[in-house]
């Protein structure tokens, strides 16, 4: 339990939201998308506030304790990931989002590193992209942005949103040399599209790889 709630009346947006991020979590874990404790989880509470996974917690045995209740629109939690920012950044700017993952998968990680130059990686034809909400075709074509690595996460968060804006739609971007952020309306459709974009990340390194 995170002991900031100690004294509060029991939550049941709270409750929900710490299930969603611990659901998420465990997920990515038994894939071996979050090795040595990297990645990190969210679900929005409500409009202020987010449940993230605390810094240094085993994401793939994550329990409540591993989670904490952040402002959206506040100072930064003392048990904050680095990365909290980039969680919070996306509540603020698109409010249907309810669930966020990022994990460090293989194909996301090298892909992030090929395409640099170009600034996105294109998905097309793949049948499987209308496993993202609001695609019905296989005849899409979806580019997924790839943004350079900052250590100022605060910094970066700002780069990612300057970008995003710029899209009709996007379903997750990637970082340069460090993985994939991904989100949906819960946590049962985010991690739908984590799934997602995992296999059609590994289909397009496999492509590419016997050109």
């Amino acid at each position: 339990m995170d002991p900031d709630r100690d004294a509060k009346a029991p939550d049941e947006h709270y409750a929900d939201a710490v299930n969603g991020v611990i659901a998420m979590a465990r997920f990515a874990g038994a894939r071996g998308w979050v090795p040595a404790t990297s990645g990190n989880f969210s679900a929005r509470i409500d409009g202020q506030r987010a449940a993230l996974t605390a810094t240094g917690a085993n994401k793939a045995e994550l329990t409540e304790a591993g989670v904490i209740e952040a402002e959206i629109f506040g100072p930064k939690h003392p048990r904050a990931s680095a990365e909290a920012p980039l969680h919070l950044a996306r509540y603020r700017n698109a409010p249907q989002i309810g669930a966020i993952s990022h994990i460090h998968s293989m194909a996301a990680t090298v892909l992030s590193r090929r395409h640099e130059r170009a600034g996105y990686v294109r998905l097309e034809g793949w049948e499987l992209l209308k496993a993202f909400s609001g695609i019905e075709t296989h005849e899409t074509v979806l580019d997924v942005p790839v943004v350079p690595n900052d250590q100022n996460t605060e910094r970066l968060a700002d780069i990612v949103e300057q970008r995003l804006a710029t899209l009709d739609k996007a379903y997750g971007y990637l970082i340069v040399g460090h993985g994939l952020y991904v989100w949906g309306a819960n946590a049962a459709e985010t991690i739908r599209h984590v799934e997602a974009f995992d296999f059609l990340l590994t289909a397009q390194l496999h492509e590419e790889g016997f050109r």
